[in-house]
């Protein structure tokens, strides 16, 4: 096991690096001012079009698909490849993976339209995605049920004629809102008399089709994220069957195929936000004075530096692992890592924060830093994608099945 990046990837690095420095950082500036002026937390300012035109003209452009081709403007890079490049741009994540058209939760509805989209759907959506041109969202959790097991997902899909019927409730759609959201990929049941897993189903649902009504944004943690949390009412929804995604019955098959890559993407870019905050900490330490020393000085804050650097170090390598098994054995046989990753490197990433925050003291808790918006993003990634205690009990699972329940006997 190999955790030297390519050459290739290096080059990629270092491309990256200087885009982040030269263009991004300096624009975080510019998108808060464009935002604050706008007065609608759904506004898509300028500045994002401009670092996107910038980003694709240095080549910077859907590095997180795994396959080279000119369709898709991508480098094809390894997810092993890939895990630096998305930490990178993980430590400002409120611009760089839009600009380089890397942003969740279009990565995932890419890969789905790919996999399982018809031509139709890869000429009218995929094209356009691939080209930042428009927004996706993914419409699974509903607000009535447990959703973190998707088997529970109510909406129902009813076939009528050549069309299909969609009633129900989906929230945290996230990029619904986004002014350029266009298209929403929908989990329901088309089939309450099959096997448990076998009795949903994915739709492409145009957001604009009649009887589609988003109800509101959810606000996370007071925040009113750019691109929206969005509570989405379907009342006698039709589309026309050509909207299912792969067959009736493959919706929970598409969603475990689409998570997996989604999971370890977030992880990745979690890195990239402790790695932000413990830079943040370490001068705003050693910048402050208090009883005629430095912070940085104090034993508890040394501490905080050194477990910090400790913590990053093992979820980069745990979270490198996990993409060198997703490129040599396939997802499905890294699935405990993936769950393994998906526990560790938010909550390691929240405590870093945390801390920075304290060493920031009232000014850590405000807009004139990124980290309470870390905070929130990292708090909030604990459930998004699955919360922990799902997968804790897919790596339990696992860990039950080593052992036989009579092995003490037998020893």
């Amino acid at each position: 096991m190999n955790f030297e990046i390519s050459d290739r990837a290096k080059e990629y690095q270092a491309r990256l690096l200087e885009f982040m420095d030269e263009h991004i950082y300096p624009a975080e500036a510019i998108y808060a001012a464009q935002m604050a002026e706008s007065g609608n937390p759904n506004y898509h300012p300028p500045i994002l079009e401009e670092l996107k035109t910038e980003a694709r003209k240095r080549g910077l452009w859907n590095l997180f698909h795994p396959h080279a081709s000119e369709e898709w403007g991508s480098p094809g890079l390894s997810n092993s490849d890939y895990a630096p490049l998305a930490e990178i741009m993980g430590r400002s994540p409120a611009l760089a993976p839009e600009a380089m058209n890397c942003n969740a939760p279009d990565t995932g509805n890419m890969e789905v339209f790919q996999l399982f989209g018809t031509d139709e759907h890869k000429e009218k959506w995929l094209k356009p995605l691939l080209a930042g041109e428009i927004r996706s969202a993914f419409a699974m959790t509903e607000p009535a049920v447990a959703s973190s097991d998707a088997t529970n997902v109510q909406l129902r899909m009813e076939a009528d004629g050549d069309e299909y019927v969609l009633n129900g409730r989906k929230w945290f759609a996230s990029n619904a809102l986004h002014a350029n959201c266009k298209v929403l990929i929908v989990m329901g049941k088309t089939n309450l008399d099959a096997a448990t897993h076998r009795q949903q189903s994915m739709m492409v649902v145009p957001i604009d089709t009649p009887g589609v009504t988003i109800l509101r944004g959810l606000p996370v943690f007071g925040y009113m994220d750019r691109e929206g949390h969005a509570d989405i009412l379907f009342e006698d929804v039709r589309v026309p069957k050509s909207a299912l995604l792969a067959g009736e019955g493959d919706g929970f098959m598409i969603a475990q195929a689409r998570l997996g890559p989604g999971r370890i993407h977030h992880c990745m870019r979690a890195v990239g936000m402790a790695e932000r905050a413990l830079d943040l900490m370490i001068a705003r330490a050693q910048s402050r004075t208090t009883f005629g020393q430095p912070v940085a000085n104090r034993s508890n804050i040394q501490d905080w530096i050194a477990e910090a650097r400790i913590e990053i170090e093992m979820i980069r390598l745990l979270t490198l692992k996990t993409a060198w098994l997703m490129d040599t054995v396939g997802n499905q046989k890294a699935r405990v890592e993936i769950a393994a990753i998906k526990v560790a490197a938010p909550e390691v990433a929240l405590k870093i924060v945390d801390r920075a925050i304290q060493v920031f003291g009232g000014a850590g808790v405000t807009e004139d830093v990124p980290l309470a918006s870390f905070y929130a993003h990292l708090r909030t990634l604990r459930l998004a994608d699955g919360p922990d205690e799902v997968h804790k009990r897919t790596i339990a699972q696992v860990e039950l099945r080593r052992i036989e329940p009579d092995w003490n006997k037998k020893r």
